[in-house]
């Protein structure tokens, strides 16, 4: 629980996991998830879904952790509905406003419909991808709008 959130992430990423999954496991078993659970579960959402290249991993895991702590489980709860996503809307607006998009292809600059498969993870392959930064800055965003600050 000592460990800086924003590094953890960023340092999940560095070892290999995905965006999703660097930022869901950062928050998943301090919060109860048990930690093969928490990487299965956010795996599919990597590259911006599945390699899609539309939302950014990060993001897709600074939600799944939002509705790990605030999640509503009632199906007729329209006012929890509508609080948990104006919750989401600002996280994104968040990450928008510090990165300039929420879209994968986007934050790496690639075309539309480019959508390259996983790459080997080299050290050039860090010094072109902002992706463990994206990973950090969505791992902030959580621990500050969740209120999950470290003792």
């Amino acid at each position: 629980m000592n460990m800086d959130y924003k590094k953890k992430a960023e340092t999940l990423f560095c070892e290999g996991y995905n965006c999703a999954q660097a930022v869901f496991l950062t928050f998943a078993e301090e919060l109860g998830m048990e930690r093969e659970t928490a990487l299965k579960l956010s795996s599919s959402f990597g590259g911006g879904m599945g390699g899609l290249r539309e939302v950014c991993g990060a993001v897709s895991g600074m939600f799944m952790t939002a509705g790990l702590v605030k999640g509503y489980t009632g199906k007729k709860v329209p006012e929890e509905k509508a609080a948990h996503y104006a919750r989401l809307q600002r996280m994104a607006e968040e990450f928008k406003k510090e990165n300039g998009s929420i879209i994968c292809r986007e934050l790496l600059g690639l075309a539309k419909g480019e959508t390259p498969m996983p790459q080997e993870r080299t050290k050039e392959y860090y010094k072109k991808r902002p992706c463990g930064e994206l990973c950090g800055c969505a791992a902030a965003i959580v621990a500050r709008e969740l209120g999950l600050f470290q003792e």
